[in-house]
C-alpha cells in the first residue's frame, strides 16, 4: 500500500481504515460508497465490437452493472459488427435488466449521416464512443465510459469513478495493476506510452507533459466526467481515444479539476503484438493522438531524434521492470520486451492532419439524429428501420 500523490489528485484504495497492521484485507469500508448517489444521474457508455458478443468478460461487465442499486439513467452500448450479427447482439444486450440502449455504429444510416455531415474520416473505437457521448450527455448529468474486456470488473468501479465528481472534480480516470499469470501486462502503456512521455519530458518543460505524466495508467479505458465535459471532447476516430480524452481534459479540467482513482487489480483480454489489430497497430494510433495533443500544447517533439530517445528511455525502463518482476517472483522476458520497444519506435512520426471528431457543442449533427441512425432494428440484414424510412 502507498499514498503518494501526483500533480493530479490520486485516490487510493486503502481498505478499511481500522485494519490492524499486517492485515491483507482489501475490502472497502462499510457504508454507502462515495459516488453512489450520482448513479441515477449517470449515463454509462460501454463500447463493444463483434468479439464481445457472449464473451465472458463482457457478460461479467453487464451482469455487474445489473447489480447497481439504484440503476443508472441509461447504459449506451455502441456496437461495431457485421449486419448479420447486430440482431443477435441486440437480443443479447436486451436480455440484461438494464436501461440499455444499443447503438449500431457502422449501420448504413450512420455512414450516410456522417458522410453528409463531412465526418466520414475513419472508424474505430473512438468514433463509436463519440457517437454515444452526445446522447449520453443528454441522458445524464454525468458520463462514465469503460471497456468490456475486464474479467475482474466490479459494479463498484462505477462508484469509484464517480467519487471524484461527487467531490466537484470534473474528470476522473481509473488506474490499476496489470499482473496476470505470473507476468506483467499493460504492455502498450509500459513499453510505449511511458517511455515516450519520459523521453519528451527529459527535453521539454511544458504543463501538458506534466499532466500526461501524472496518470498511472493513461491508456486505461475507464473514465468519468461531467456531461459538460463530455460535450467538449474531441476524440480521434480509432485507438487514440484515451489519449485524446486526456488532451481535452487538460484543456477543460486541468490539474485542479482532474483526479485518478484506484480500481485495484485488473484482468483483461489480451492482444497479439503484431498486426493492425494488435499492439503494433494500436501504437501508431496512440502515437498520432499523443503527438497531436503535445503539438497543440506547444511541444516541438524534434522528430528526427525522438525515436532513438524513446528507445533509450524504453531500454532503461525494461531494466526497471525486470528488477520489479524479479523482486515479486514474476517471469520477465527482457529480450521480448526490448524487441517490442524497438518495434513500437517505428510508430513515432509527425501526426499529420487532425482527424479528430468535433466537440458535440459544435457538431454538425445532433444526438437525436445519431440515436435514430444507430438503432439496430435490422431490415433484411442490411438496413436499419430508420434508414429504410429515409
Amino acid at each position: 500500500m502507498e499514498y503518494v500523490q501526483e500533480r493530479i489528485a490520486t485516490l487510493h484504495q486503502f481498505g478499511a481504515v481500522d485494519d490492524p497492521p499486517g492485515d491483507a484485507s482489501e475490502e472497502p469500508a462499510e457504508g454507502v460508497p462515495v459516488g453512489a448517489d450520482l448513479v441515477p444521474e449517470t449515463a454509462i457508455v460501454v463500447p463493444m465490437t463483434d468479439r464481445e458478443l457472449g464473451n465472458p468478460a463482457a457478460e461479467r461487465v453487464l451482469s455487474e452493472l445489473e447489480a447497481l442499486d439504484p440503476a443508472p439513467a441509461a447504459v449506451f452500448v455502441p456496437v461495431r459488427c457485421p449486419s448479420e450479427r447486430i440482431e443477435p447482439f441486440r437480443e443479447w444486450l436486451e436480455s440484461f435488466s438494464l436501461p440499455i440502449r444499443p447503438l449500431w455504429c457502422n449501420a448504413p444510416a450512420v455512414e450516410r449521416t456522417l458522410e453528409a455531415a463531412g465526418l466520414a474520416n475513419g472508424a474505430g473505437k473512438g468514433r463509436d464512443v463519440w457517437l454515444a457521448l452526445g446522447p449520453a450527455a443528454d441522458a445524464g448529468k454525468y458520463v462514465v465510459v469503460h471497456d468490456a474486456d475486464a474479467r475482474s470488473y466490479e459494479a463498484d468501479h462505477v462508484h469509484r469513478l464517480l467519487a471524484p465528481l461527487a467531490m466537484e472534480f470534473s474528470f476522473s480516470k481509473g488506474y490499476y495493476a496489470r499482473v496476470e499469470d505470473g507476468r506483467l501486462y499493460g504492455r502498450l502503456f509500459r513499453l510505449f506510452y511511458r517511455p515516450l512521455i519520459r523521453a519528451l519530458a527529459d527535453a521539454h518543460d511544458a504543463p501538458i507533459l506534466d499532466y500526461l505524466s501524472s496518470f498511472r495508467y493513461a491508456l486505461a479505458g475507464e473514465f468519468a466526467m461531467t456531461s459538460t465535459l463530455a460535450r467538449r471532447l474531441r476524440t480521434p476516430p480509432a485507438w487514440g481515444l484515451e489519449v485524446g480524452t486526456l488532451g481535452a481534459a487538460f484543456d477543460h479540467a486541468g490539474f485542479e479539476g482532474t483526479a485518478q482513482v484506484d480500481l485495484g487489480l485488473h484482468v483483461h483480454d489480451h492482444r497479439a503484438v503484431a498486426g493492425e489489430s494488435g499492439l503494433e497497430g494500436m501504437s501508431r494510433e496512440v502515437a498520432t493522438a499523443l503527438l497531436g495533443v503535445l503539438e497543440e500544447g506547444g511541444v516541438d517533439p524534434a522528430y528526427e531524434t525522438l525515436p532513438e530517445r524513446y528507445r533509450a528511455a524504453g531500454r532503461r525502463l525494461t531494466q526497471q521492470y525486470r528488477a520489479d518482476a524479479q523482486f515479486n517472483g514474476l517471469e520477465y522476458d527482457l529480450a521480448s520486451e526490448q524487441e517490442q520497444v524497438d518495434r513500437y519506435g517505428e510508430s513515432i512520426a509527425p501526426p499529420g492532419p487532425d482527424r479528430r471528431l468535433p466537440r458535440w457543442t459544435d457538431a454538425p449533427v445532433d444526438p437525436d439524429a445519431v440515436l435514430e441512425a444507430t438503432q439496430p432494428w435490422v431490415d433484411a440484414g442490411l438496413e436499419t428501420s430508420a434508414s429504410a424510412q429515409d
